[in-house]
């Protein structure tokens, strides 16, 4: 590689010095391909004939050279200079050059676009590049144009940008030939004007100029052979800007219409695109009148028989066509309109005109065709149909009408069908004028003309005649706007001005256009009456064969030939003069003004015929009134110029306004005529570059100094070529001097500038031969040095390796006698063991024998021993038996005789009582005793149980009749749960066999959940955006109202805002009453159907417990007794929990009500009966229980007496009971009733609700007043009537009021409501961070929360609503006010992320309660929902962090590219980079002033210090930091994607250092988890991709195995472009140095065959406006608001602590 470089530039120096020496490298001229480059393989001396050389394909040529014939061939630049971004910076300036840098540029780094001076040069790649999108326009918004790679973007931003400099309009000439790109050029400049000076209002200006494009292509272009959307028509469209330059408008302006396109195609050509677009949408219903069909079937669509265009959807065409005549304002009847003259042209050219056999007449059958005409025209057909075969001759004595031969009507036909499309068509272009015309005053424009480019074909006519003629004056302005511009550069450097001759096309324009100039004489010969083109060609032979642009053919009398600056052209006479007239009879004309459409009649009404009373309807119009001396008809003034002279006047306009701006040139190059992507012919684009005046640029610029290098970029360059002492001196520029003027001997070849260096052509390389002959040398050095040292590295190699092989040797002979001396040693020792286990198993073997016969014989006498014991133990047991056997029978027979001798003497005892009895028995006052009272309870507690039996009986039927419907529903609900339990398995299962077939892949789906996810939350907050920006665009709308009215009106307004606000607050009331209301419906509900549901259950248990066999008479009343009891004992359990959770129930509603009074009171009176019944329901369980105890503790039943008085117990505590149940029961119809009450006071509460959302917003305040008033009356009166009501209980409230005297500070502020715009004042709008700076962070956040907690507190939603509203609108004025201050909108968003924390953590919200203490607990809101209010500070939060992040990219702006990507942080590795183009740069100062990576950083440290100190969440700081890192990956990689100048290895090994101190920073700040790193990930692999080696298959692999890293979910969508990227950087990379080596083309084309299956996105760019979707984490304070102190710097001394 060094050998090849030192030798190229050696060679370098020998051609200029005069040799061409063998190796030499030059470009030889061949017929056929133009140039080719070539190597001189043979030494040449002057005065050979021949040169030897070889081609690139390693053929060799003989070259014949002569002094006059053929001299010597070009010399190519230096390698640095080859793909240069400005043809003008090359060293040597001639056609071989430029056409090989634009070659290199366009097959190897696919750059379409290459700069030449001012001029830029664009190449038509002929496949959609993805570089026009909207984040190329942000990277070239605000660059200079040498700063990016070119691009028409750039030249778009430097004519806007000297529109807003030098207040002076611009223009923008885009040229070229048909298919160079034209068209699309001029709309992406358009595109590029649109969005970076977008109008200010609502307007859409910028979208209507848009618009017009597809709607000037569907009418004015076509397809050719050379281009598929070929521009028929020049236009020029002027876009009018404010003093703020934003669009206000936009004016355009055609140019000669290809008009005979209508009528003829050529072969593979077409007719515009609206004719094929109509015929493919035929089959709509809005375009059955048409009747039309297929393209195929009609003539003037036809003639080129392909219809058809590949990738284009007609059909869709024709929709954006009319969504774009919507946008622009133009009616659907006229659209149709439109469409139906159109369609009209398509019948009329199937017109059928049949011959006479006189051959001199013609008629037209019955045609349906002309049916059509007519119907779509609204004319009439008789009259069409006349005229169509007819004309009329007026002369002066009388008017003729004479019949027309086919051919004439045909061409009649033909003229009409081109006049119809040709009003149509300034008729469109009219409306599209007026939809973009504006009222507002224009303060400067930027035009942007697309004009078509020389051209010249086999067979030329009038109409490549004027485009030659307008290219001719095009050319002219552009070779003295460029001498102009050269001058200028000179002048401002104070380089001496040498005049330089320069090609002057005058004398070609006065041909043309002078008195008796050609079109002077063509005009003349069409008022000739029998005018022809031979004797218009015999006059212009006569008149301008002696003049030296003009010359006559020797083979044909009907021709001409014209010298134009870029090339002879010869036009065909035939046809001039009709096209020149462009003539069509006016009996047609006037039928058509005739017509029934009025958009139609004034298509063709000119200004005197439309103010004219003469013409009143179409049949008057048919009157002819002859005058008394007859005279001939007079044409209209349009008539009567001709073609060629519009096209004269119209391009002299243009001209006076292209001089009256400042122009930016566009040239647009076709590579080749087969329309293949990426094919270059280099034949056809020296044609081109020749014609658009490119290399007439390259020749001006070489004749004086065409290479200017800064001093600082000289300086960088070529330091290695000055010596140490002339480095000492301060003065950059005295040591540039001093250089040059020691290196290069002849003064004239350069010279010294105010801030430049000129060179004469070739210097530079020169220089860069000298600066390589450096580099060898120092190479050659280090290479002895280095070589040196690897033989003495060799060396010590083989020593060290030569000692290590003698002592492993000696090692190795140590081991091996080692080794046998162990080897020795184990054997003896496997012998003695051996011997050793031999005799040890012989002996154990003996041992077990014995061993085992001493066991044997012990056993035998130890079982003997054993058997005898046995028997003399059973023989014990069997004595013992026999003797307790003989004294249980002696015990028996005494105790049968002492129970004898009982039961006598107990008879003797038994036998005197019963003696004694009756005599008692038969006295009569103990009868009476017994019998007193006994009647009447014996016949009460009968009927009581005959009673108690019939309602037994009763429920016994009931229950058979109730048993079969149970069990009948019992059967259907076991037949249900089998259902369901089956259902369930089924479920089971499946939920089994999904969870297996989807265990893989839940990561993929908790991954695609969680994208969904940011990409909702993304797009809720771009809405949030959108919705923040058209509230700003509506407040800077209302400021600029309320400039234009008086006082009065402003305080009107104010008031009207005043009223919207109350409007809010009381919609916003009454939407949260609506609310609890329906709840409480609902609850209230639930209650009822629980209360019905438990008196169901009561009922069936009731029945359950009272079912029994049929007993005795006298068993049934204790039994029916006791089970009484028990049901009436369940009864009132279940009662009483029924009424626990009623009062819980009306309990919480009471809570939640604020608005109904009189609920509150019921409340209290229930809850007070409530108690009183659960307190006596207490104290019958206890005398329950104690009876129950005395019943079960009797235990003599047999005795009548406690049978009795059981009986009367039973029965009175059954009474007791049932009168209980019956208070119950009563009690539960009051609650039924309250509740029935409760629903009507909902219900008119509905009402009330209806009636106040249909009222007006005048009467909405009014009621709204009323029922406060109505509310505030009530409060008063039950206020008084509370005292009196907790007076019978002044325990209670005793107790309250010790307990509210007990509570200390709770964590609230009180102010007045007439202090509330002072709190806001101080707390918002006055508030300074520094202020607070020294206390508790978010201070004013807890401060507003405590007083909305008092406003809580004391139940007044008004002073709530009020507080938060007005705190929210000082916030956004406030922001507002400080758009641009990042510590300010940093403070407000620390303290609105607080406050709504704040609302959540005291809340009531059980979710926001999990890590509250006990007392903060306590602090809850206990009246208001602020749901609402959360979600409006939330949408207000993330409306700020998006200002925040606004903010701070503005800021960082300015700064990455110069920290990233030009300074130089890293020792010993300096950017080398390209020049910058820019010619106004002031490099006196050393260089462009730059920020530094040092300031970036600190700028970074200053941000997030900011957000710490203001007490900022860390979560929230660090999705500022991630948003911001990522804005500096997408800045930085753009601009390494759009600039060659730093696609170096130095570059990439400075910008990994200046990534990896990022990195760093975010290490030292503890920020790694927050997502920041991966967000610069492509900038890493960016810059490892400029460094690694780019030559071999294995680099290659470790390339797109390099690349592939990026797989984390933060950075997923890196993936889809960076192989985009990749082929990028490796396009654009440049080495620097002559030891790096270009990145080959087979090498790029290996890395786009690898990575063409992870390319998803064509997307080039990163989007620099991507924002992350913010997240706002729940953060909940643990300060004690109790605890909170108040500095009284604040000057809040109206707020009082409760």
């Amino acid at each position: 590689m060094f050998r090849y470089f030192f030798f190229y530039f050696y060679c370098v120096i020998k051609i200029l010095e005069g040799s061409f020496l063998q190796g030499r490298l030059c470009a030889s001229l061949l017929a056929l391909a133009v140039w080719k480059p070539a190597e001189i393989i043979k030494d040449y001396k002057e005065g050979d004939p021949i040169l030897h050389l070889r081609l690139e394909d390693e053929s060799t040529l003989e070259y014949p050279v002569g002094p006059k014939d053929n001299p010597l061939p070009f010399l190519r630049n230096p390698d640095i200079l080859v793909g240069e971004n400005d043809l003008t910076a090359l060293s040597y300036l001639h056609e071989p050059a430029v056409l090989h840098n634009l070659k290199v540029r366009f097959l190897e780094s696919n750059h379409i676009y290459t700069y030449c001076g001012i001029v830029l040069v664009a190449i038509n790649p002929y496949e959609q590049l993805q570089i026009y999108g909207e984040e190329v326009i942000n990277a070239y918004n605000g660059q200079n144009m040498g700063d990016m790679d070119p691009h028409i973007f750039a030249v778009a931003e430097e004519a806007y940008k000297q529109m807003a400099r030098d207040e002076k309009n611009q223009s923008i000439i885009v040229s070229g030939e048909s298919g160079a790109g034209k068209t699309v050029s001029a709309k992406y400049a358009m595109r590029y004007f649109a969005t970076v000076g977008g109008s200010a209002n609502d307007t859409n200006v910028e979208e209507k100029v848009l618009a017009s494009s597809p709607i000037m292509e569907a009418i004015g272009n076509a397809k050719t052979t050379r281009n598929d959307n070929s521009s028929r028509f020049g236009k020029y469209i002027q876009i009018g800007f404010d003093k703020r330059y934003h669009i206000i408008g936009a004016n355009m302006r055609t140019y000669l219409l290809e008009k005979s396109r209508v009528v003829f195609q050529a072969e593979d050509e077409r007719n515009y695109h609206i004719f094929y677009q109509l015929c493919a949408s035929g089959s709509l219903t809005e375009f059955k009148d048409l009747a039309l069909g297929d393209a195929e079937g009609f003539t003037y669509t036809s003639m080129g028989e392909n219809i058809f265009i590949d990738g284009v959807n007609d059909a869709e065409d024709l929709v954006k066509m009319r969504e774009a005549l919507s946008l622009l304002g133009i009616k659907e009847s006229h659209q149709m309109s439109i469409f139906k003259i159109i369609a009209s042209i398509l019948h009329l050219g199937n017109v059928n005109i049949v011959a006479e056999r006189d051959g001199e007449s013609c008629h037209i059958s019955d045609d349906l065709h002309l049916h059509h005409f007519c119907q779509l025209l609204g004319v009439e057909l008789e009259q069409m149909e006349h005229w169509l075969c007819h004309r009329k001759l007026v002369t002066t004595a009388e008017t003729y009408v004479k019949n027309m031969s086919r051919a004439q009507a045909t061409n009649a036909r033909d003229a009409l069908a081109k006049h119809i499309y040709a009003f149509l068509f300034d008729w469109i272009v009219e409306q599209i004028n007026k939809a973009l015309y504006t009222s507002t005053k224009q303060h400067s424009f930027i035009g942007v003309l697309d004009i078509y480019g020389f051209e010249t074909f086999e067979i030329n006519s009038f109409e490549q005649f004027c485009i030659n003629y307008a290219n001719e004056k095009l050319q002219q302005q552009f070779n003295s706007h460029v001498f102009k511009l050269e001058q200028e550069e000179y002048m401002k450097e104070q380089i001496p001005w040498t005049l330089i001759d320069f090609y002057d096309n005058q004398p070609c324009i006065d041909l043309i256009e002078a008195k008796l100039g050609i079109l002077d004489l063509l005009d003349e010969e069409c008022k000739v009456p029998k005018g022809t083109d031979q004797n218009w060609a015999q006059k212009l032979y006569s008149k301008h064969l002696s003049r030296e642009h003009f010359e006559k053919p020797r083979m044909s009398n009907i021709s001409f030939i014209v010298v134009h600056f870029a090339d002879k052209v010869e036009y065909q006479c035939e046809g001039f003069l009709e096209k020149n007239r462009d003539t069509v009879y006016d009996e047609q004309i006037n039928i058509l003004k005739a017509s029934k459409f009025q958009l139609v009649a004034d298509l063709f009404q000119d200004g005197k015929d439309v103010s004219a009373p003469a013409v009143l309807s179409g049949k008057t119009s048919r009157i002819n009134v002859r005058p008394a001396k007859p005279m001939p008809k007079s044409h209209n003034r349009e008539h009567r110029k001709t073609v060629g002279h519009q096209f004269r006047n119209s391009l002299h306009l243009l001209m006076e306004t292209l001089n009256a701006t400042t122009p930016h040139y566009v040239r647009c190059i076709k590579p080749n005529d087969e329309k293949q992507a990426f094919v270059f012919d280099s034949k056809r684009a020296v044609q081109q570059l020749r014609a658009c005046g490119v290399l007439e640029t390259i020749r001006i610029s070489a004749a004086g100094y065409p290479s200017r290098w800064t001093y600082m970029d000289f300086f960088s360059r070529y330091r290695v070529l000055m010596k140490r002492k002339d480095l000492s001196i301060g003065d950059k520029k005295q040591i540039c001097k001093n250089l040059l003027e020691s290196l290069v001997k002849d003064p004239d070849k350069f010279q010294f500038g105010k801030t430049k260096i000129f060179f004469r052509a070739g210097q530079v390389a020169y220089l860069e031969k000298l600066r390589a002959d450096k580099f060898r040398f120092a190479c050659i050095k280090i290479q002895k040095t280095v070589r040196g040292w690897l033989q003495r590295t060799c060396y010590r190699k083989i020593r060290k390796s030569a000692i290590t092989l003698q002592r492993y040797g000696r090692g190795y002979l140590a081991r091996r006698y080692a080794e046998y001396l162990r080897f020795t040693k184990a054997a003896l020792v496997c012998q003695k063991q051996c011997r050793m286990v031999r005799v040890r198993r012989a002996y154990l073997t003996i041992r077990q024998a014995v061993i085992t016969i001493q066991a044997y014989t012990r056993g035998m006498y130890t079982r003997r021993l054993y058997q005898e014991f046995l028997l003399h133990h059973k023989a014990t047991i069997i004595q013992r038996t026999v003797r307790g056997w003989l004294e249980r029978k002696k015990l028996c027979r005494a105790r049968d005789a002492a129970i004898v001798i009982q039961c006598a003497y107990r008879r003797v005892l038994a036998k005197r009582q019963l003696k004694q009895l009756k005599i008692e028995a038969r006295s009569a006052e103990h009868f009476k005793k017994l019998n007193v009272g006994m009647e009447n309870k014996i016949v009460q507690l009968q009927r009581k149980m005959d009673e108690q039996v019939q309602q037994a009986v009763l429920i016994y039927h009931h229950i058979h009749h109730v048993i079969p419907i149970i069990t009948l529903r019992v059967e259907e609900l076991e037949r249900e749960n089998s259902l369901l339990k089956e259902e369930k398995e089924e479920m089971n299962q499946r939920i089994l066999q999904f969870s297996k077939s989807s265990e893989g892949d839940v990561p993929q789906k908790e991954l695609r959940l969680q994208t969904e996810l940011n990409e909702e939350r993304l797009r809720y907050q771009n809405l949030l955006k959108e919705f923040s920006r058209l509230e700003q665009r509506y407040d800077n709308l209302q400021e600029e109202v309320s400039f234009m009215f008086v006082l009065p009106l402003a305080c009107g307004q104010d008031m009207g805002m005043e009223n919207a606000a109350m409007d809010l607050s009381v919609f916003m009331k009454l939407q949260k009453r609506v609310r609890e209301l329906e709840q409480e419906r609902k609850k209230l509900q639930t209650n009822l159907e629980k209360m019905e549901e438990l008196s169901s259950h009561k009922v069936i248990g009731t029945v359950g417990a009272e079912i029994s066999p049929p007993i005795t008479p006298l068993l049934i009343l204790p039994l029916f007794s006791i089970l009484q009891r028990q049901e009436l004992e369940s009864e009132n359990k279940k009662l009483k929990n029924d009424l626990n959770e009623l009062r819980k129930a009306l309990a919480e509603q009471a809570s939640d009500s604020t608005s109904s009074n009189e609920m509150h009171d019921s409340y209290n009176l229930l809850l007070s009966q409530l108690k009183a019944a659960n307190e006596e329901l207490d104290i019958r369980k206890e005398e329950v229980l104690m009876l129950k105890s005395q019943i079960v503790s009797s235990t003599k039943p047999t005795e009548n007496f406690n049978l009795i008085v059981s009986l009367n117990i039973i029965q009175l505590l059954e009474a007791q009971l049932q009168s209980q149940s019956r208070k119950y029961q009563d009690e539960l119809e009051a609650l039924h009733t309250q509740i029935e009450v409760l629903k009507e006071d909902l219900e008119k509460k509905q009402e009330m609700l209806n009636h106040f959302s249909s009222l007006p917003p005048d009467a909405l305040v009014e009621f709204s007043v009323q029922q406060e008033i109505t509310r505030l009356t009530n409060e008063n009166l039950v206020r008084h009537l509370i005292p009196s009501h907790h007076s019978s209980r002044p325990e209670l409230t005793r107790q309250v009021t010790v307990q509210r005297k007990e509570k200390d500070f709770e964590g609230m502020l009180e102010y007045y409501k007439e202090d509330e715009s002072l709190l806001v004042m101080t707390l918002i709008t006055d508030m300074k961070p520094q202020a607070v700076s020294a206390t508790v962070p978010c201070l004013p956040a807890y401060i507003l929360f405590m007083c909305i907690r008092h406003s809580d507190y004391i139940n007044d939603d008004q002073k709530v609503h009020s507080l938060l509203t007005s705190t929210i609108n000082a916030i956004k004025k406030v922001l507002k006010k400080h758009n641009s201050d990042f510590e300010m909108t940093s403070f407000w968003l620390a303290n609105t992320s607080r406050l709504l924390h704040c609302l959540k953590q005291y809340s009531g919200d059980e979710a926001f309660m999990t890590q509250n203490t006990p007392k903060q607990n306590e602090h809850c809101l206990k009246n208001f929902d602020l749901a609402e209010y959360r979600q409006v500070l939330s949408d207000l939060s993330i409306q700020i962090y998006q200002q925040l992040i606004k903010i701070a990219e503005g800021i960082l702006q300015p700064m990455i590219v110069s920290a990233m990507l030009e300074s130089g942080s890293l020792a010993g590795v300096k950017p080398m980079g390209y020049r910058n183009r820019s010619s106004s740069m002031d490099c006196e100062s050393g260089g462009p002033g730059g920020y530094t990576l040092e300031a970036l950083i600190r700028q970074l440290g200053d941000f997030f210090g900011i957000m710490r100190d203001h007490g900022l969440d860390p979560e929230i700081g660090q999705q500022v930091i991630r948003q911001l890192f990522y804005s500096i990956n997408a800045v930085t990689l753009n601009n390494l994607l759009l600039r060659k100048d730093v696609c170096s290895w130095s570059t990439g090994m400075q910008l990994r250092y200046n990534v990896s101190q990022m990195e760093e920073w975010l290490r030292g700040r503890n920020l790694q988890q927050s997502g920041a790193v991966a967000t610069i990930e492509p900038l890493i692999q960016a810059a490892q991709l400029l460094q690694v080696k780019k030559k071999t298959s294995q680099d290659v692999e470790a390339i797109c195995s390099m690349c592939t890293s990026l797989t984390t979910q933060q950075v997923c969508s890196f993936l889809h472009w960076f192989s985009l990227q990749i082929v990028k950087i490796l396009n654009l990379y440049t080495p620097l140095n002559e030891f790096e080596e270009r990145v080959t083309v087979s090498f790029i084309r290996d890395i786009q065959n690898h990575l063409q299956d992870r390319v998803e996105n064509n997307q080039l760019l990163v989007d620099t406006k991507h924002t992350y979707p913010v997240l706002f984490p729940y953060t909940p304070s643990a300060l004690s608001l109790e605890s909170l102190h108040i500095p009284a710097s604040l000057n809040l001394h109206f707020l009082t602590r409760v």
